[in-house]
């Protein structure tokens, strides 16, 4: 008889792509997910993954196996928590992915509060600029910038109106002066942002008839830490093109102050997203609400 202990080590395994990765998650070691996965082939007296001594991937008979395996645990997670019935108090591991950014300054305090009011919840939180893959890495959710391609995810928004905007510190306004139009921006110290190892110096704003208008900029501070770029903008090393979310406390408290007000600013909405609806969970369900209230606070605030 299949055991379930084996069949989450065969998902988790297949979507972290090795034993050690699945074992770590669990808190076993290798050996014993190599043996719950050799006792489940048995079972089924099929391969399911191809080893070597570098990769480990699924044969053909498992990636036929996976969709089964998965659609099996998820209905018994269905049935626990029907089960509970009007049980309210969330239990489980939530795991959050965010960008560092708004993770360390925005959310951390507010996830922190929310695991507080759910004693029984375990919060694991991942904070970085790389995009965590919601299908592949260990995490039930992912806060994220912008506008969902993939049709595949679901994604619900935090807030639909963010955009990001042009900011310095003072101290760099009285430096250098502000910039009067955005052409100007070639001539100033911009601070820059890389992700999956390009520079995103080619900054994108709304321009009435077309999609969009992009501005050409250059700095010698580029980092692939959205949090390091804020903090150099508030330094006074330079102007940074930031979503109004991360920046709103610095503009309010002085810190910072938004050049070119008149100018529309990219649209940057925020987003949770979710594999499938299957993980719409009631921990995720309050999350998303108390997340959207919060974040529709902070924005709005006077």
């Amino acid at each position: 008889m299949v055991r379930l202990d084996d069949l989450g080590l065969f998902v988790r395994s297949a979507a972290l792509g090795s034993f050690s990765n699945a074992a770590r998650e669990a808190g076993l070691l290798p050996g014993q997910v190599s043996a719950a996965i050799q006792r489940l082939e048995r079972e089924l007296d099929v391969r399911l993954f191809a080893r070597s001594t570098r990769s480990l991937r699924l044969t053909a008979e498992g990636e036929r196996y996976l969709d089964h395996a998965s659609e099996a645990l998820h209905a018994l997670q269905a049935g626990q928590e029907q089960l509970r019935g009007e049980d309210t108090q969330l239990q489980g591991v939530l795991q959050v992915s965010a960008p560092s950014d708004l993770g360390r300054n925005v959310l951390l305090p507010w996830l922190t509060e929310f695991r507080r009011e759910h004693s029984a919840l375990t919060l694991r939180m991942h904070v970085s600029d790389q995009l965590a893959d919601v299908f592949r890495d260990p995490v039930d959710v992912a806060i994220r910038y912008g506008h969902m391609q993939d049709a595949s995810y679901v994604a619900m928004t935090l807030l639909a109106d963010n955009c990001r905007v042009l900011v310095a510190a003072p101290a760099y306004v009285e430096r250098q002066g502000a910039p009067q139009s955005l052409e100007e921006l070639s001539r100033h110290a911009c601070l820059c942002y890389t992700l999956g190892g390009r520079v995103h110096d080619r900054w994108l704003f709304p321009a009435p008839g077309n999609p969009r208008r992009s501005v050409v900029v250059s700095g010698t501070l580029i980092s692939d830490d959205a949090e390091l770029v804020r903090r150099w903008a508030v330094a006074g090393e330079g102007i940074a093109y930031k979503s109004w979310l991360d920046v709103c406390d610095d503009v309010r408290a002085g810190r910072l102050q938004v050049l070119l007000p008149d100018v529309p600013g990219e649209p940057c909405p925020l987003q949770l997203v979710c594999p499938h609806r299957r993980q719409y969970s009631p921990a995720v369900q309050q999350l998303y609400q108390w997340l959207r209230l919060r974040c529709e606070q902070r924005a709005s605030a006077g």
